[in-house]
């Protein structure tokens, strides 16, 4: 069967029986693709089998991958972005194997070991700060003010908070439910402060469209038959947060990722156990969440108040 044909089976795969995102499935797409011209190339031949793959193609291929961009007259490809072609291919080759056709053992694609992510956060009085700049006296200053305050206040990811409905949260009990990476729902807890300026934004809005939060953008006023036409974008959210973040004077890079890190680290900070963080942010591993703990212990900054020198 040609190599293309079971690629394309495997992306089905993931779509329909594995529940994977369109964009996930089309990023599989580009990695396995760009696998298989890579192996044709090595391997001096038109037409890739399941059975040619094996260790020394992966060897060689790991190769190219590495010098890939470099080969193109670009940048070479990062380790994470390597790393990605490799899940791919280990996927692609499990499948394989569930289907009996002889290929390479996808036990045998190790992972390269990727530099551990740096964490950038806001403590508290930032995020106050950031707060402090936005105008509270016109409709897009509430919906700035909630927006950042749901952000920090739940967790949330920019791609889950923008496809809010008005109907997708219970500002009395402040908690829902969100469909984040994987089709895998989870519950947001918010704070009364939160609940109270997301109301403030609703009571003062006269349209009765269903995104939670609008583009009152001129731009945006083509109408259309979905009820999305002013729906916010992620680029549009991470506009709004930047904007506050530079009135703030904070110099470090500040996205709306940022004040997910800044609810995590905040919880953390304050006691809470990874478990329960990880159940939060929906984490499929706990090894994600571990990212903060190295900012977030308050034993090492004890011991550091009593043991070192302070100079006069």
């Amino acid at each position: 069967m040609d190599i293309y044909e079971l690629i394309n089976d495997f992306l089905e795969h993931l779509e329909i029986e594995a529940g994977r995102s369109k964009r996930t499935v089309e990023n599989y797409r580009l990695y396995l693709e760009r696998f298989a011209e890579l192996s044709e190339e090595i391997l001096g031949k038109g037409e890739l089998k399941a059975q040619d793959i094996d260790k020394e193609l992966l060897r060689k291929y790991r190769l190219k991958l590495n010098r890939y961009g470099s080969e193109m007259g670009g940048d070479d490809l990062k380790v994470i972005t390597q790393t990605y072609h490799l899940i791919a291919l280990r996927g692609f080759l499990k499948y394989l194997a569930r289907r009996d056709i002889k290929s390479l053992d996808p036990s045998l694609v190790d992972l390269p070991k990727a530099a551990r992510k740096q964490v950038t956060f806001l403590h508290f009085d930032e995020v106050e700060d950031m707060l402090g700049q936005i105008d509270l006296s016109t409709e897009s200053g509430l919906r700035d003010r909630a927006i950042i305050e749901l952000l920090y206040s739940g967790g949330l990811r920019v791609s889950e908070l923008v496809g809010l409905n008005r109907d997708s949260i219970n500002l009395d009990r402040r908690e829902f439910m969100v469909r984040g990476k994987g089709s895998k729902d989870r519950p947001i807890f918010i704070s009364q402060s939160a609940a109270d300026r997301v109301r403030d934004y609703l009571d003062a809005r006269t349209d009765s469209l269903p995104a939670l939060f609008l583009n009152n953008s001129k731009h945006t006023q083509a109408v259309d038959t979905s009820g999305d036409y002013r729906r916010m974008t992620a680029r549009s959210v991470e506009r709004i947060v930047e904007k506050y973040a530079r009135l703030a004077g904070i110099t470090k890079h500040v996205s709306p990722h940022t004040l997910r890190h800044s609810f995590a680290t905040d919880l953390l900070m304050n006691g809470a156990d990874l478990r329960s963080v990880q159940s939060m942010l929906g984490h499929a591993d706990i090894s994600t969440t571990q990212i903060y703990t190295h900012v977030t212990d308050k034993h090492l900054k004890e011991i550091h108040d009593k043991f070192h020198s302070e100079t006069s």
